[in-house]
Parts: C-alpha cells; structure tokens; sequence
C-alpha cells in the first residue's frame, strides 16, 4: 500500500513506498554502526528465532519486546455439515465442507509500536 506525500512544498506529488528488505538492512546497519553484512545476519537470524519459538518444540509465541507479540493457536478439524443456513441467500440452506487441523498466527501490536504510528 503505497501512500502519497507533497514533494518539496509544491503541487507535485511523490509516492512513498514501503521499504525493500535491502533498505531495511541499510537502515539498521547505519543506526547500529556496522556492516550491512553483518545487519543482514542479523535480520536472518531473528527469522531463526522466531521460527524455532513457533515451531512444534517452542514455547508457541514470539515477543519482540515493545514492539509485537507472535502468537500460534493451533485450530482443531471441523466435520462437514449438511443442511446448514446460508448467511449470503436466506432461506437457502448448503453443505459446508469439512477443514482439516491448521495453524493460526496471531500477531499483536505492543505499547511501543502503537505509540509510533
């Protein structure tokens, strides 16, 4: 979702994009004062972290404190049922196939990330 801001102060109107993972690393690797390799490592092996904190051995959650809290709800599979109401044609009823076991990830804005925006 891009949005749009004035350039300069005057009609023209320049699009600002979302940052590309390469802008992310420069920006880090420029606030922390090191490499861009080494900021890169870095962001990679948060990815590590959160993937082991939400994989079936973790504790099912991941909290960057300040920030946002990651979440992993495991949903149960739900049978098929016939001759349910249909909530888009009333009067009608259909059949609702059924949904196997999943995954839900829920993640949730903190105190110091709503204070940002």
């Amino acid at each position: 979702m891009a949005k749009e801001k004035k350039c300069c102060g005057c009609a023209k109107k320049v699009e600002v994009k979302p940052l590309t993972k390469t802008q992310i690393i420069a920006g880090i690797a420029e606030k922390a004062e090191m490499t861009k390799k080494d900021a890169a490592k870095a962001l990679d092996a948060l990815a590590v972290v959160i993937e082991e904190s939400l994989s079936e051995e973790g504790a099912g959650s991941f909290t960057l404190p300040g920030l946002f809290k990651i979440e992993k709800k495991r949903v149960e599979a739900q049978p098929a049922k016939k001759g349910i109401r249909n909530p888009f044609k009333p009067g009608e009823l259909m059949d609702r196939p059924a949904k196997p076991a999943h995954n839900k990830i829920k993640v949730k804005a903190l105190k110091g990330l709503k204070e940002m925006a």
